[in-house]
């Protein structure tokens, strides 16, 4: 599970690991193009395009006071589709349900609440929907080869008008294990790239990779089996000693901008890097 943030300085980066994908001559790659800054308390678990290029962010500021009564203590990396903002929320470790709270574009809020199904972990690390609107694929903790996807509430007609109960519909199978994943967002109908706080190198050789997950085909309600492949570490740049997390990821089909989060270590957590990208060919 994501742990809760530290209260803490930041400073501005000086020690760099990772800056963009390696690739073959002629191949498009992502290339950094900048950083920025956001306060870690209200902007450092996620954070989403909207239509106008604004960003949408969140952190543990920003949980509201009637869902924090309820119990939904975290929030993860959001989404924006339709207009609509999809938020990802889970409980205490004796949680057996997690809920995906959905606003609409006139500010209205409705809670879709997801019970366990057997063996599935509590962390609802991520919302992310797909292009076409219909589909909602959120992922777990830990080492897993699934994503999890259900009916985006409120754009796929399948689902209550008013929020209620959320079942989920399929899987994605991946080809290969990932962990600690973050936060996903789709590029194209077919591609979706996934932000890793895996430490450890044994899974891939990157230390906390931005990963990417190829379809055969769009997500259209029937199972999958994505294929995954890590495209490079993310950026870790600090002055700051001590151990990163990589957070939220989103990309902006209006721009081309791919954005990712990182937390610094130390007193620098106060404050989280954004790092911007757009795809270049050499």
């Amino acid at each position: 599970m994501k742990r809760h943030l530290r209260t803490l300085v930041c400073l501005s980066g000086a020690l760099a690991l990772g800056a963009g994908t390696a690739s073959a001559a002629g191949d498009p790659h992502w290339a950094r193009t900048g950083t920025a800054y956001t306060d870690t308390l209200g902007g450092g678990q996620g954070l989403a395009s909207r239509a106008d290029g604004s960003l949408l962010y969140r952190g543990l500021a920003t949980i509201p006071l009637d869902l924090r009564i309820k119990g939904w203590n975290h929030v993860g990396d959001p989404d924006v589709a339709r207009g609509h903002t999809f938020d990802a929320y889970q409980g205490p470790d004796t949680a057996t349900s997690k809920m995906f709270a959905v606003t609409t574009p006139a500010g209205k809020r409705f809670e879709y609440v997801h019970r366990l199904d057997p063996g599935e972990k509590l962390n609802n690390s991520f919302a992310t929907v797909s292009p076409d609107g219909q589909w909602l694929v959120s992922g777990e903790w830990g080492e897993q080869s699934r994503l999890q996807v259900f009916p985006a509430p409120l754009l796929n007609p399948a689902t209550p008008r008013a929020g209620g109960e959320l079942a989920e519909a399929w899987q994605i199978t991946l080809d290969k294990p990932v962990r600690d994943i973050q936060g996903c967002d789709f590029v194209t109908d077919t591609r979706l790239v996934c932000a890793s706080n895996d430490a450890t190198g044994t899974l891939f050789p990157e230390i906390r990779p931005l990963l990417q997950v190829d379809l055969p085909r769009k997500v259209d309600g029937r199972p999958i089996t994505g294929t995954v492949r890590s495209l490079f570490a993310l950026e870790q740049r600090s002055v700051c000693p001590g151990t990163f997390e990589a957070e939220g990821v989103d990309y902006d089909a209006n721009s081309g901008t791919l954005r990712t989060q990182m937390i610094p270590p130390g007193v620098c957590a106060v404050a989280t890097a954004v790092h911007s990208y757009q795809q270049v060919t050499d």
